[in-house]
């Protein structure tokens, strides 16, 4: 359900996977990665959702991979390092390493965080010992009542995944400070049908930038980036809709709304 680019800060805020089973239900919260040195309003709120989830989460899994560093002052080490709660060192790309070098990068981590409960070196574009994960976690939950029903997977709604989708093209269309510049908010989200009676989506979505040049830069020359960003968004929200989409985008200035509460409010920080 997340997006993903090769970007960082991609994920900007806190969302929950929901996975149940006959006796279990596990709600996977995801955070945004902890930024050592916030700049602005919006950074220290995605940093807050980490620091809470910390709070409210039964079971901690740190997910890192082989080539990821973190220096020791990092704050998300300092808060692994101080939790009670049970911590699964999770290593991913295992694949593109050596037996040798993913014992090393496990006993560096040992090093730094003497309370690591489990540690699974896995990969999961070949799932190597992906299968095991659910189990373990579900052997450390408490028990307790299920706190959401068996067929939902997530507290999100659609236009949430909508605007997330853009969001993701603007991360693999643009470059430099653009897409750490603008946020996505839909406007109208209205289900319809065609002339042909098929079901239909209409959707428009305001992009937010913080300056009048960087909505050019969206626009791109006649408008052929925003054009091409508005194709590819509306390919994948058919796919994740499994309907006909219009999609109509429009580009508003809205100055430093990174460090305005009222905009952050209205964006859902």
């Amino acid at each position: 359900m997340a997006i993903i680019s090769a970007k960082p800060q991609t994920t900007r805020h806190r969302m929950i996977g929901i996975v149940s089973g006959d006796n279990h239900q596990i709600v996977f919260s995801d955070t945004p990665g902890m930024i050592k040195e916030p700049h602005y309003a919006m950074q220290n709120n995605m940093n807050s959702y980490v620091v809470n989830s910390f709070e409210d989460a039964d079971v901690v899994l740190f997910m890192t991979d082989m080539v990821e560093k973190y220096e020791e002052d990092h704050p998300l080490i300092e808060h692994l390092a101080k939790t009670d709660k049970p911590l699964f060192l999770i290593i991913n790309k295992t694949d593109l390493a050596k037996k040798d070098e993913i014992l090393e990068r496990i006993q560096w981590w040992h090093q730094r965080l003497n309370n690591i409960t489990e540690t699974l070196p896995v990969s999961a574009l070949n799932k190597n010992n992906t299968d095991i994960i659910i189990d373990l976690i579900v052997k450390y939950l408490p028990e307790g009542p299920a706190y959401y029903p068996k067929d939902q997977l997530t507290d999100r709604s659609q236009r949430f995944f909508c605007d997330e989708i853009i969001r993701e093209k603007i991360l693999e269309l643009y470059k430099q400070e653009i897409p750490y510049s603008v946020e996505v908010s839909t406007h109208t989200f209205k289900t319809g049908r065609t002339k042909k009676k098929e079901p239909i989506v209409k959707i428009l979505t305001y992009i937010f930038v913080m300056r009048d040049t960087q909505k050019s830069i969206i626009i791109g020359k006649g408008g052929a980036m925003l054009k091409k960003l508005g194709e590819q968004s509306r390919k994948d929200i058919e796919k994740f809709l499994g309907k006909k989409v219009y999609l109509e985008l429009t580009i508003k200035t809205r100055d430093n709304w990174r460090n305005d509460e009222k905009s952050l409010k209205r964006f859902g920080y």
